[in-house]
């Protein structure tokens, strides 16, 4: 049927109105993108640029050379070697099995290293690379590089490794670092943005780990172009970090190497402090290990053999570990009951071998008894009524305060890991800690360091430095960062009598110079080196048994401590021998030698000895120099 020409005109009509009503609205789209086009290319050009540019380049961290540390006459203790290593690139390699089985034939890859390699390839990005072989020699990495065409994806490549030449000397104070674990980052609020670096290393114990921020040093970065997946097409810029702190420490390696050796393999630790700065010397825990094996990874048996050794060679005695400290504490007992002015000097205490307190019977080591001692007698013979007595008198309080006075109960500030406060108890301690009362019988105890004082090596060697000085000797580890020296040691005088502190060095020396001294044996002949000291046993087990009828973890623990010279006192040492026994037997002689070696700086004359023991002397001489020049080779040849 065909349309009226009136219908069609009509039809035309809306059709030409509804054309100009859509080409109405594209006209209005298009006009509308083009303004937004408009903004988006001229207006925001630079912010979309520096978009674009940020999604090209990327900002990488460079990790700095960390800070070394040297002893205090500039011998190296702890620094940085080239380390190298071998990478893959996954995405590179296409066949990584036949890449590795090839890479095999060049270098010796360790089994359980690479199996963790390869589960790293497979939860990280194709074009991440991996550490296959770490701490290769020079020459494995030459031969990787001289094949590198039949090697896809494989990368030689050199970084900085902690290296301890002196290997197990300083394990206990310098310490070691490791790889960053999760703990590392959970322990600080605001981790350094280095710590996330694959592999970095920081300090885990010792000086390594209490100064991390001084050694660590400031991170540097490069400027990388990265295509639209994160690879890396090409360095852009590079700004170098700020390298960390070097650190010099006050001990002396070889005296530090001396004491090691003396030790043997005893369960034993040494202090030894200068008394004109506070310098510590040496401060030495046997047995040791050799801090290298945690750098590089230590194995599973080498640590559970350090793990299970009942000499705990992992424990740093020397500040860790708290003591009873048996007789050494005597001196304690005699300056407070010589400041409150309950004694004098020549008031005698008679000692029957034993004195009752409250129904119960505290005993004298010498079960006859001393008979009528004064003071330089009961620390020359280690009369322990003579101070029962003096407990008695002069109250557990005026004993505890003392004892903070001169250094115990308090953790020293040097940077060393588990530093241990030990305890100078009184009635306070003892409610607020046991939630029971202090009784008379406690105070009998303390009074000859048992019961519940404790104290470690460096708080013994503390306490016999301010007694040859009188000073507020406080121990110092770092004597410089950067060249910068730290404050003296030193301190200011304790403002106790004179007099007393005289008397009671005068007492020290009878401990080492009398005939009836506990630690007669152990004298220097060498007039001019001639030390004073007191013997020390504290009990493991509250029994009557002599220690070789129990087993070694039973035994008594041997403690000494001196000063000397004693006209001029330039050191003081503590020596502590777990279940060593008799403080004279064990620990004495050990703090004699160690006292000569260290005022002469080198193996001291014979002369220096008692007459008797030149011949075994001479003999122990040589043998540690033989054991010393071993040791020194065998890091030689290590390095």
């Amino acid at each position: 049927m065909r349309r009226s020409p009136k219908d069609t005109a009509l039809s035309y009509a809306k059709v030409s109105r509804r054309g100009l009503m859509l080409g109405a609205l594209q006209l209005g789209f298009a006009g509308a993108l083009g303004l937004r086009m408009r903004y988006v290319q001229v207006e925001q050009a630079d912010e979309f640029r520096l978009l674009a540019e940020e999604n090209r380049i990327n900002i990488r961290l460079i990790p700095p050379a960390r800070g070394q540390i040297f002893d205090r006459n500039g011998k190296v203790i702890a620094a940085n070697e080239p380390a190298y290593r071998i990478t893959m690139v996954r995405e590179d390699a296409g066949d990584v099995d036949a890449v590795i089985a090839r890479l095999s034939s060049l270098v010796e890859l360790d089994e359980d290293a690479l199996n963790r390699a390869l589960a790293e390839m497979k939860r990280s990005a194709p074009f991440l690379p991996v550490t296959v072989a770490d701490r290769v020699t020079w020459e494995e990495l030459s031969r990787v590089a001289v094949n590198a065409p039949a090697l896809p994806g494989v990368t030689p490549e050199v970084g900085l490794s902690r290296v301890y030449p002196l290997k197990s000397d300083y394990a206990h104070v310098a310490g070691y670092v490791g790889p960053v674990s999760e703990r590392d980052l959970a322990r600080r609020e605001d981790p350094d943005p280095l710590l996330r670096i694959p592999r970095f290393q920081i300090g885990k114990v010792g000086v390594e780990s209490k100064l991390e921020d001084t050694l660590r040093g400031k991170a540097g970065a490069k400027r990388v172009e990265v295509n639209a997946v994160g690879r890396v097409m090409r360095e852009l810029s590079r700004r170098e970090g700020v390298p960390g702190a070097d650190l010099q420490l006050t001990v002396d390696s070889e005296l530090q190497n001396y004491i090691r050796h003396r030790l043997g393999e005893e369960s034993a630790s040494v202090v030894v402090i200068d008394l004109e700065n506070g310098d510590l010397r040496a401060i030495v825990s046997a047995p040791t290990y050799d801090p290298n094996k945690f750098v590089r990874g230590i194995s599973v048996a080498d640590y559970a053999e350090l793990r299970d050794n009942n000499h705990r060679p992992l424990a740093s005695k020397t500040v860790q570990d708290a003591y009873p400290p048996g007789s050494t504490f005597k001196m304690i007992t005699a300056l407070a009951a010589l400041e409150a002015g309950v004694i004098t000097p020549e008031d005698t205490v008679y000692c029957p071998g034993h004195i009752e307190v409250s129904d119960r019977r505290f005993h004298c080591w010498k079960r006859a008894g001393h008979g009528n001692v004064n003071l330089d007698q009961s620390l020359r013979e280690s009369c322990d009524v003579y101070y029962y007595d003096l407990a008695l008198r002069v109250g557990i309080e005026k004993i505890s305060e003392m004892a903070r006075r001169m250094g115990i109960g308090e953790a020293h500030d040097i940077p060393m890991s588990a530093i241990s406060s030990g305890i100078a108890p009184d009635k306070d301690w003892k409610l607020r800690e046991r939630g029971a009362e202090w009784v008379i019988g406690d105070t009998v105890n303390a009074s000859i360091g048992q019961g519940d004082v404790l104290t470690s090596p460096l708080q013994l060697a503390v306490m016999v430095a301010r007694i040859a000085t009188g000073r507020d000797i406080k121990p110092r580890l770092i004597r410089s960062i950067d060249g910068v020296e730290t404050p003296s040691g030193l301190g200011e005088p304790l403002g106790l009598n004179e007099n007393h502190l005289r008397q009671v060095r005068r007492g020290m020396h009878s401990v080492c110079n009398n005939r009836r001294g506990t630690a007669y044996a152990s004298r220097i002949i060498e007039d001019a080196f001639r030390m004073a000291g007191k013997t020390g046993t504290s009990q493991v087990l509250n029994r009557v048994v002599r220690n070789q009828d129990v087993p070694w973890e039973e035994r008594d623990h041997a403690l000494f401590v001196n000063f000397a010279p004693y006209d001029d006192p330039k050191i003081a040492v503590a020596v502590v021998v777990e279940h060593g026994g008799g403080g004279s037997t064990a620990a004495a002689p050990i703090a004699r030698d160690v006292t000569l070696q260290a005022l002469y700086g080198e193996d001291p004359p014979l002369e220096a000895y008692p007459e008797k023991d030149r011949s075994r002397i001479k003999a122990q001489q040589d043998r540690l120099a033989r054991e010393r020049e071993d040791y020194a080779a065998d890091g030689s040849s290590r390095a």
